[in-house]
């Protein structure tokens, strides 16, 4: 009943897409573009990015090398370039649909908070992330953004598996 008053209203829905440089997310995004977007169009789509927080060097690594604020931002240049890189590729994928607005965001931090925390603030009605597809183990010991998400997000949360192929 909520859906149709909406629809009818005219005011769309907000749907955040967790994208990264991996082809998980990709494939999430193109699957949400086919599967869950309006054709009608009115929908928001909330491109969330985490780009992953900048190390901290100290002033000489173990082997005895000087890490100089040329390699720092180096290191800077190449972390911004390559979440530039994940959220263009992103928006060229929603170029093909007119229809559906788009709107980004890029936060640095540990991926979990920074999808939980975005979908905390921009309120979507649904958040759409891509799965690694992980084992039990390799789970355990890297964690699963997804899992945490969908645990911890107070929006319901779909997640796209690739096919096996």
């Amino acid at each position: 009943m909520e859906t149709a008053a909406v629809a009818a209203s005219g005011a769309g829905r907000r749907i955040m897409v967790a994208v990264d440089e991996g082809e998980e997310s990709l494939h999430a995004l193109n699957w949400c573009l086919a599967n869950v977007v309006s054709p009608a169009g009115g929908d928001t789509l909330l491109l969330v990015h985490a780009r992953r927080p900048r190390p901290v060097y100290a002033a000489m690594d173990s082997a005895g090398y000087m890490m100089t604020s040329d390699v720092l931002a180096s290191v800077e240049r190449h972390a911004n370039a390559v979440s530039a890189a994940a959220v263009d590729k992103a928006k060229r994928v929603c170029a093909d649909l007119p229809h559906v607005k788009v709107e980004t965001m890029v936060e640095s931090g540990d991926p979990r908070d920074v999808i939980c925390d975005a979908a905390d603030k921009m309120a979507p009605d649904l958040l759409v992330m891509g799965s690694h597809g992980y084992g039990f183990i390799q789970r355990a010991f890297l964690g699963s953004v997804s899992n945490h998400c969908a645990q911890n997000c107070k929006c319901p949360v779909l997640i796209v598996k690739r096919p096996k192929e």
